[in-house]
């Protein structure tokens, strides 16, 4: 691309500034908790299609899913819940590129400690709040604006840009699953998934577990009978920092410098008995252990089950009660791609053309969809955001608007560089 390209193409997405902040705005607006996606759908495939993109929008076959090795329980399908890919096809002799996001997030309840409204899309201090702002609508924004306004700048691509938006992420991630099984590939990805402009070619792996705990029954008056469920609770909530003190101490990747930021291994649910006045004969833990690229997967599970069976050995109630250990809910695998893939190279240095300094390179600290991308879509996926993963499910969440605008930046000259553009 000729420096006056990339200049008419900057100018064009400045002077869509507001456009593209409104954009946004409209996306927060729309609630989307996991399950209720539809019309947040329907508003991007509507808005894509005046686009002139080809837009191929599809519910998932639970059926078909179950019978792929990536697939992970969940407790309802998929009806009313859809897919989309939109296809900006290429002139030919570029290459392909594949943009991915999610437009599910997370529940609000009532917005209880939201300072106000969490669909209000809230604009204030150059923050716009809102549920979704952070993770991820405005990186899914970024992804779709950067392609409007490439076309805005009378630009042509010569390789075929395809923007993957997927419901579904943050209980599962099978939306990006069935983007793989219905046979959506490119030559490489990159996920707009919360990341401070940092890029990212790996993510973390997360495990939920469950532990159950049986303590021995007694009357609340004679209660030195029994065996308190809270005490021996309380010592798996031990054994389970221990072992996340272990993997800290033990577990490596280059780009994972803070093992204890990036390992967190924790138990954070602790229920136990049923009535203030009765004796806890049981209790139920619930925790969740976090993995890096290279680790085997179901080694890490094992490594539990075998840390609460050492305890149960130690122990004389539950020697012969053992606590069961159950791998219940989210279920990811860390993923990564070299850092020296040309999508990683070419995204770091166009961060720094628009910027003015490098980016930070390293792995995100949470799980992402590339892991689909990666071990089963044949399409190399870099995560790259405006959102921050500090920010993301909390309350008040909100983006940065000027990250927000040099994500769309980033993305516009990032798509020409890698497609190539027909002069």
């Amino acid at each position: 691309m000729t420096d006056t390209t990339r200049e008419k193409l900057l100018s064009t997405i400045e002077a869509k500034r507001d456009h593209a902040i409104g954009f946004l705005q409209d996306l927060v607006r729309i609630p989307s908790v996991t399950g209720d996606e539809a019309a947040v759908q329907k508003f991007v495939s509507d808005y894509m299609a005046g686009l002139g993109l080809d837009v191929d929008m599809w519910e998932t076959d639970w059926e078909a899913l179950k019978r792929h090795p990536g697939y992970r329980p969940v407790a309802r399908g998929y009806e009313g819940r859809p897919n989309i890919v939109a296809t900006r096809k290429g002139t030919g002799g570029g290459r392909s590129l594949l943009l991915n996001g999610h437009t599910d997030v997370i529940p609000v309840g009532n917005g209880e400690g939201w300072t106000d409204d969490p669909w209000s899309a809230l604009i204030k201090d150059g923050r716009i709040y809102g549920r979704g702002a952070c993770d991820m609508k405005s990186g899914v924004a970024s992804h779709i604006l950067a392609l409007e306004y490439i076309a805005a700048a009378g630009i042509r691509l010569k390789g075929d840009v395809l923007v993957n938006v997927v419901i579904d992420e943050e209980v599962s991630g099978h939306g990006t699953l069935d983007t793989v099984i219905r046979g959506y590939k490119a030559d490489a990805g990159i996920s707009g998934e919360t990341s401070d402009l940092a890029v990212q070619p790996a993510c973390i792996g997360r495990i939920w577990f469950e532990i159950a705990v049986q303590g021995k029954p007694a009357g609340i008056q004679q209660r030195y009978l029994g065996i308190s469920a809270i005490e021996l609770g309380n010592k798996v909530v031990q054994a389970v920092k221990e072992l996340e003190d272990h993997r800290v101490a033990t577990v490596t990747h280059p780009l994972y410098p803070n093992a204890l930021d990036s390992l967190p291994c924790m138990i954070g649910s602790f229920q136990a008995g049923n009535y203030p006045s009765a004796f806890p004969d049981t209790a139920l833990l619930k925790g969740s252990i976090g993995t890096v690229p290279g680790e085997d997967h179901e080694g890490v599970k094992q490594s539990l089950r075998d840390k609460i069976a050492a305890l149960a050995a130690s122990d004389p109630w539950m020697r012969d009660h053992p606590p069961v250990v159950k791998f219940v809910g989210y279920d990811a695998e860390a993923s990564e791609i070299p850092v020296a893939h040309p999508i990683v190279q070419l995204l770091s240095q166009v961060h720094t053309e628009i910027t003015g300094k490098a980016p930070v390179i390293s792995g995100r600290q949470g799980a992402a969809d590339t892991r689909f991308l990666n071990s089963y879509g044949a399409t190399p996926t870099v995560i790259y955001g405006p959102g921050s993963t500090a920010v993301m499910h909390s309350n008040d969440e909100y983006v940065s608007i000027e990250d927000y605008l040099t994500a769309i930046k980033v993305m516009a000259v990032c798509i020409c560089d890698w497609c190539g553009i027909d002069a």
